[in-house]
């Protein structure tokens, strides 16, 4: 996932976008590996774009596809594969049917949100109509969460997944230097399956939350047993 937008590094905004997309993801069966955050600067977003779409099976963008002048995403995304970017008919056409709907005028600035890729196919979004757009293995999608999670919603079905990621989680009242090799040799029996160790601090008393991930159930459980079974005392 490539999120964009100097307001997420700043800390103006808080992103949500990558929480909703992992777990839509997960119940999915796939794997999201990495999540990058870049600044509204068209070098470093043509080249994020670039490099995650030659490393991962599919690239998630978030932000700058609206109205204004430093929503630059679409421009560095056509960069980024050599095409073509200007306003198109399928895309003039759903946002002049929303705002003559509305009363509103479809004015230059809106008009930018219809500047698509030449090869580029549209999203639905039923939120806000401005449509987002897929090019080669990246999707690129607007940044305010609602129209976000209705993008993921019109795209995932697209996409191939595998089972969805189970996760069962032991709390324990130890500390991760008294769980860590136990922890480590139970894991290593079980190299099928993810085994993570989360500490927490509650009103005084210290410990870490184990959780445990993977595809098949029986599998899951058994490491869950396991993972009771040594740390019973």
């Amino acid at each position: 996932m490539l999120v964009i937008g100097d307001e997420i590094l700043s800390g103006r905004t808080r992103d949500a976008n990558m929480h909703h997309l992992a777990g839509e993801l997960t119940r999915a069966g796939i794997d999201l590996k990495e999540v990058r955050v870049v600044s509204d600067d068209a070098a470093a977003i043509t080249a994020a774009v670039q490099a995650l779409s030659a490393a991962y099976d599919t690239v998630f963008t978030s932000g700058g596809i609206g109205p204004t002048h430093d929503d630059i995403t679409a421009d560095c995304v056509a960069a980024a594969f050599g095409d073509s970017i200007d306003i198109r008919d399928d895309a003039r056409a759903l946002l002049q049917a929303h705002y003559d709907g509305t009363g509103r005028e479809l004015n230059a600035a809106r008009l930018r949100m219809a500047r698509i890729p030449s090869t580029a196919t549209l999203i639905d979004n039923p939120v806000s109509i401005a449509p987002g757009f897929t090019i080669r293995n990246v999707h690129v999608m607007a940044g305010v969460p609602s129209v976000f999670q209705a993008m993921v919603a019109s795209v995932l079905p697209t996409l191939t997944g595998g089972a969805p990621v189970l996760s069962e989680t032991l709390r324990l009242e130890l500390g991760e230097g008294d769980i860590a090799g136990p922890l480590g040799e139970l894991a290593a029996r079980y190299a099928d399956l993810s085994f993570g160790s989360y500490p927490f601090e509650q009103n005084g008393r210290y410990g870490a939350n184990v959780v445990i991930r993977g595809q098949d159930r029986p599998r899951v459980a058994a490491a869950l047993a396991d993972l009771k079974s040594l740390f019973a005392a």
